[in-house]
């Protein structure tokens, strides 16, 4: 029991701690599930973790966010998740992307390596990603991201909205053609098919009836953008997406993709 993934190799085996050890996944987002997300990857042994996020650890995020505390207010998301990682794991290769993800930037985000000639990829490039987890609030930005890891043939999944639900037993992993109920499943198959993408891909979500968020606000400070309507959260809904999407993620790099 030297090493800090003795009690995971127990579970999936050496070859398989290997599998995730050389595996590289990007994390989109790291506000309330994505933070949860990255943490479980890193903490499961996934070797090489981009993270993409644009934001500072604000105020109104310390009721539900990983990466929240009050000696954390104002930093960035992604040096404050780099840290934590590297404090669970100092051999973990990290790559940060401080910006916004515009839909125009995805494709790039996600384009192939420079070609490789090893004959186990034939005459390919390298994707860029074993697996990449969309934990990312714009719908625009959100669709474009999916179609272009579609296009390219990454593995994806996304996670939807956790905002406005109480009940941790209506959480589920579905294709997103099957959900049902979630307002943010339906405007994202509405992008998609505007970009040509498939729904045939795996979410996390939830089915419950959601309550009313606060109506319309103005946005202030710095942040750009019209009013819009705040949603409630609670300190435990995003942290499940989060393992829930996390669980999905390692168990494809795993070769055991399950039902969805």
């Amino acid at each position: 029991m030297s090493h800090p993934h003795a009690r995971t190799e127990i579970l999936i085996g050496a070859e398989g701690l290997a599998r995730l050890r050389a595996a590289h996944v990007l994390v989109a987002g790291l506000g309330g599930v994505g933070g949860y997300a990255a943490e479980a990857l890193g903490r499961a042994g996934v070797g090489r973790l981009t993270l993409l996020d644009h934001d500072v650890v604000s105020p109104s995020n310390l009721n539900r966010q990983l990466l929240a505390l009050h000696s954390t207010l104002g930093r960035p998301k992604i040096a404050v998740m780099a840290d934590r990682l590297r404090d669970i794991d100092p051999t973990i290769e990290l790559t940060l992307i401080g910006e916004f993800l515009q839909p125009e930037a995805a494709g790039a985000l996600v384009a192939p390596l420079t070609p490789d000639p090893s004959p186990t990829r034939g005459e390919g490039s390298q994707p860029a990603y074993d697996f990449v987890a969309d934990c990312i609030d714009s719908i625009a930005c959100k669709a474009a991201l999916v179609a272009a890891c579609h296009r390219q043939g990454v593995p994806v999944i996304s996670a939807l909205g956790a905002g406005n639900c109480l009940d941790v037993s209506r959480v589920r992993v579905a294709q997103l053609n099957q959900t049902q109920v979630c307002p943010l499943a339906r405007e994202l198959r509405h992008k998609l098919r505007e970009l040509n993408a498939p729904l045939n891909y795996p979410v996390v979500y939830s089915d419950e009836p959601r309550r009313p968020p606060l109506p319309h606000q103005p946005v202030g400070g710095d942040t750009p953008g019209r009013p819009r309507a705040v949603n409630g959260t609670i300190s435990y809904l995003p942290a499940l997406f989060g393992v829930m999407l996390a669980g999905v993620v390692i168990r494809r790099l795993l070769g055991n993709s399950g039902s969805a």
